[in-house]
């Protein structure tokens, strides 16, 4: 009975030791789940009205840049009129367009250590992701992906050191943010880089965890916990303030050009995600039963009882453990009873 206790304590610590160390892993996931951003985010109160006087008398700290990027100069039709749009709305702002090219040489101009990191990813999208966190951090201004169109002038925007906007169903997105020059939050961003490039066999995870909103949404929650002041603050545009009203600072056009047939899956189980958690719970207990059996007759000894051992009545099956136990109270009771 005591070896059987010892075993099962000895058991249960591993299997707690295990879980621990997987929860770890994946902690930051775990709280993001419950991460709606409302500490930082830009109050709508906060946002003077298109035309507004008020939009003058805000102090600007972002510079009046804005970056695209594309494999080359020549946009695709059904992203033109989105393009249009936001040099429409900023004809006093800088743009730049980040070609393929253009990206290759500033990488190696500016940040030459990122070079075989950026050559040696395997998507371009990979490429696209990682160039806006760089472009940010170095020259400042606002990032827009090529599917958001503007919906009105962006001044008001460039109030704040940093600012990233919320995503569903959590966490933050990369296709519109912007920042001042050498932003802590981007700086720590493009540092992190290297560190999360890995390859998870499925592209669309692949990407989304290692330059895309997965990854820039991990460093985000680890980068709040170092309560930065608020120079280092990074301010979330809520979906509202986003594109879901007109006097919103974006519109939304198709898009998601890289997505490969692994998303359709990852889709797919984001729909199914209540089966999907009930099974796993249940695939991870008959994993912990198939531990159990396996360490009860590798150590608790799992041979056939020896020739004389008392059996369980025909009928009357028990667990080892229990077996055990039966056999040493009866042999006690036999003891007391030849004392007496």
């Amino acid at each position: 009975m005591v070896k059987m206790r010892r075993g099962l304590v000895i058991f249960l610590l591993l299997n707690a030791l295990i879980v621990g160390l997987l929860v770890r892993s994946v902690f930051t996931l775990i709280t993001l789940l419950f991460e709606n951003g409302a500490r930082d985010a830009i109050l709508r109160a906060e946002i003077p009205a298109p035309n507004s006087e008020l939009i003058e008398q805000k102090a600007r700290l972002i510079p009046k840049i804005i970056h695209q990027t594309y494999v080359n100069e020549s946009i695709p039709e059904h992203w033109r009129e989105a393009q249009k749009s936001c040099l429409d709305y900023h004809k006093d702002y800088e743009y730049k367009l980040w070609t393929d090219e253009k990206s290759k040489h500033f990488i190696a101009t500016e940040y030459p250590w990122f070079l075989d990191t950026f050559n040696s990813y395997p998507e371009p999208i990979q490429r696209a992701d990682s160039i806006r966190y760089f472009v940010l951090a170095y020259f400042g201004g606002v990032y827009i992906d090529l599917d958001d169109g503007c919906n009105r002038r962006l001044d008001p925007l460039l109030s704040y050191p940093a600012w990233v906007r919320r995503t569903v169903p959590t966490g933050i997105s990369n296709d519109a943010m912007g920042a001042i020059p050498q932003h802590p939050f981007f700086v720590h961003v493009i540092d992190m880089l290297q560190k999360y490039n890995r390859n998870w066999k499925l592209p669309y995870i692949t990407v989304m965890y290692s330059t895309g909103p997965l990854f820039l949404s991990v460093i985000w929650k680890e980068y709040m916990r170092s309560n930065p002041n608020e120079e280092g603050r990074v301010r979330i545009l809520m979906p509202d303030e986003y594109n879901r009203h007109e006097w919103s600072f974006f519109t939304h056009h198709r898009g998601n050009s890289w997505h490969g047939k692994d998303a359709q899956l990852i889709f797919w189980m984001g729909r199914h995600w209540l089966l999907l958690t009930i099974l796993g719970f249940a695939a991870a207990g008959l994993v912990g039963l198939a531990a159990w059996w396996a360490y009860n007759r590798v150590f608790l000894g799992g041979s056939a009882p020896s020739k004389g051992a008392q059996r369980s009545p025909p009928g009357r099956r028990y667990p080892r453990f229990w077996r055990r136990f039966s056999a040493k109270e009866s042999y006690e009771l036999l003891e007391n009873r030849h004392e007496v």
